[in-house]
């Protein structure tokens, strides 16, 4: 990159991890402001509270708020810019409006290349220390599955049965797996209670029988412990609050053919954090494109009549993504369409803002 791109380049990066800090910084202090009563009564050890807590919330906040920040950071200094008439400097040099961008592509796909790695894999791990430390220590210790009678298809063919679940000793009480082939039944297993083996990853079946039926009759079996694998895990019976969040993008993929095989409902809200994932890193390149356009010519409205055209902008975008993710949520719009529309109509928006733009 020449001088010129450097300056742009540093002068994004600068800004905007300064905006991020500052917003993050304020979010964190409300948040401090809003919880300080339950710490001090819950007593967190200071290492967990600073580190496991706040170091996590920040990382999740910065990254929730890049999109939003990235555009007000380009509208705000390349608003500047063309109040000084850098801009028309830089122009009337020969370099024409689409090389005076390249250092904001490059800048964006850096930022938009770092939160897809950040949401893929390191901010569902940090997420789920700071959810497991908001349940003890902000609502009220563990939680505890209180569900009744859960009937869960745990394969094609395959429904699992539990009258009861215990988290605290991993244990499900009177169960039962029943294979069915051409609505027939073939196979049923009975247990008193069914165990987790963490070492083995496995369930243990205690004092279990097998009932299996063929056409020439039936068999049973009796026994003491099965270990048996199934698609069902302990983690299926905690809390429900974010778990979307606590996923990586491996981990999210399984979670959601999981799902999807059980016939389960409510699968749209991980259909739409996965495409989120993948739709909030192409916002970012997308709204860094429309306010470079939207701020790059010098306005008789002043820099601020930019930076508000900008906020609304930024603010329509917002908006637009929450209502279709909301009605996507509610199972009546598809979710891969309800994250990706708003970036599909500011794309567009972006292409006739540009053909705007005096070049």
């Amino acid at each position: 990159m020449k001088i010129l791109d450097w300056y742009i380049f540093k002068r994004f990066l600068r800004t905007y991890l300064f905006v991020v800090s500052m917003v993050t910084l304020i979010i964190l202090v409300v948040d401090y402001t809003e919880k300080v009563e339950d710490f001090i009564r819950n007593k967190p050890p200071t290492y967990e509270l600073f580190v496991t807590y706040y170091l996590n919330l920040a990382i999740f906040w910065a990254n929730y708020v890049s999109p939003l920040m990235v555009f007000i950071t380009v509208v705000f200094f390349t608003a500047n810019m063309a109040a000084k008439t850098e801009i028309i400097a830089i122009l009337s040099t020969g370099v024409s409006f689409l090389r005076f961008t390249r250092p904001y592509a490059l800048a964006s796909l850096l930022i938009a290349g770092l939160i897809f790695y950040l949401v893929s894999y390191v901010i569902p791990i940090a997420d789920t220390k700071r959810l497991a430390f908001e349940q003890k220590y902000v609502h009220g210790g563990t939680y505890y599955y209180d569900k009744r009678d859960v009937h869960i298809q745990v394969s094609p063919n395959v429904y699992a049965y539990l009258s009861s679940y215990n988290n605290s000793t991993q244990q499900g009480d009177k169960f039962t797996l029943e294979k069915i082939e051409n609505n027939r039944l073939v196979q049923k297993l009975t247990a008193s209670y069914i165990v987790w083996k963490p070492e083995l990853k496995k369930w243990s079946a205690v004092d279990y029988s097998i009932r299996t039926i063929t056409e020439t009759g039936e068999t049973m079996t009796y026994g003491k412990s099965l270990d048996t694998t199934l698609a069902l895990e302990p983690k299926d019976f905690e809390s429900t609050q974010d778990m979307e969040k606590t996923f990586t993008l491996t981990e999210l993929n399984k979670h959601i053919q999981k799902l999807q095989l059980r016939g389960a409902e409510g699968v749209e809200l991980y259909q739409i954090e996965r495409y989120s994932r993948m739709a909030n890193p192409f916002a970012i390149i997308i709204l860094t494109a429309i306010g470079v356009i939207v701020s790059a010519r010098k306005s008789r409205g002043g820099v601020g009549f930019q930076i508000a055209l900008g906020f609304a902008l930024a603010f329509l975008y917002i908006l637009f993504f929450m209502m279709s993710s909301g009605i996507a949520k509610k199972g009546a719009f598809d979710p891969f369409w309800a994250v990706w529309l708003p970036n599909i109509v500011f794309s567009v928006i972006g292409v006739v803002l540009y053909r705007t733009v005096p070049k």
